[in-house]
């Protein structure tokens, strides 16, 4: 019976992994870019007061959530940034809470082009509740209590941005962890993950902007997981857009600029593979908060990224 408990665990852990759990996957990543890239850190121009809240697969009794909180700002005159954000995340009865400091520093590469070098440190916090189990052999002294297991790690990250395009490259934990139970298993494992992202805005006419963009993942062990999204921008205040995630699902985002600090916005995908049937689909919503606390900080226009 041990060792069937455990095949059950080392099951739920690979969907864990197979999923993009061990990093946490979001369809509008393009507004919350410095958790995977530190070097989009500051790159707004203003401080800003970012909160998500994604719930995975709806209906699908241990399906996963996210909870994401951070903050953001330029420090310097040449536009240093410093940023600070705190995830988590649960699926079944394991929780990840990760906080991350970032920093980046640019380089003004031409009038118009800037390159934002990034660099994060973060504390990882992991936990198995075994309490809150169905456990078939109540008796197993392995599968009973609370696990838990605490990581540091750091990433780096290179942002390129104009007022047209972006490009990113970026790997946000370049530490592999392994966690391990009382007998020395490895239960969960943090591998490292490579993103490489992009996007341009196109101005076709005053009231509307076009933004395609696309979003590659690369780790090892898993297929490339790659999202593909398109959003317009009516006049500077209603946002639409479609997205498809490589062989995993389709979304479709809309969002609403309610004044020139305050940005709202929604997500719901639907997935493609057979897990589809058992759920109705994943929903997000964002909150951003653009502050505007002296003269200093100034947006002309809403940022399309």
């Amino acid at each position: 019976m041990k060792k069937i408990s455990y095949i059950l665990i080392l099951l739920l852990m690979g969907v864990f992994e197979v999923s993009a759990q061990q990093q946490s996957q979001y369809t509008q990543y393009m507004y919350n870019t410095m958790t995977i890239n530190p070097g989009y850190t500051g790159t707004r121009g203003l401080p800003s007061i970012f909160g998500l809240y994604r719930t995975q697969w709806v209906g699908l009794d241990g399906a996963p959530t996210t909870a994401n909180f951070s903050i953001e700002s330029p420090i310097t005159e040449n536009g240093q940034g410093l940023g600070l954000s705190v995830i988590n995340d649960q699926i079944g009865f394991t929780k990840e809470t990760t906080v991350t400091a970032s920093y980046a520093y640019p380089v003004r590469l031409s009038a118009d082009v800037h390159l934002s070098l990034g660099v994060s440190a973060s504390g990882n916090f992991a936990q198995i509740d075994y309490t809150k189990a169905t456990i078939q052999d109540v008796n197993d002294p392995y599968l009973t209590g609370v696990l838990t297991k605490n990581s540091p790690n750091f990433g780096a990250g290179a942002y390129f941005h104009s007022s047209k395009w972006y490009a990113g490259l970026s790997v946000p934990m370049i530490l592999e962890t392994k966690f391990y139970d009382d007998v020395k298993v490895s239960v969960a494992s943090q591998k490292m993950h490579f993103y490489a992202m992009g996007g341009y805005v196109f101005d076709l006419n005053d009231n509307l902007k076009f933004k395609p963009a696309v979003m590659a993942k690369m780790v090892s062990g898993a297929p490339l997981a790659v999202d593909i999204s398109a959003n317009f921008l009516f006049s500077e205040m209603f946002t639409l857009g479609a997205a498809y995630r490589l062989d995993a699902a389709v979304s479709a985002m809309a969002g609403f600029q309610v004044s020139p600090g305050l940005n709202i916005g929604y997500a719901y995908d639907y997935d493609t593979q057979k897990i589809g049937n058992y759920n109705s689909g994943s929903h997000e919503i964002f909150l951003r908060f653009d502050l505007f606390s002296t003269s200093k900080y100034r947006l002309v226009t809403p940022r399309f990224f």
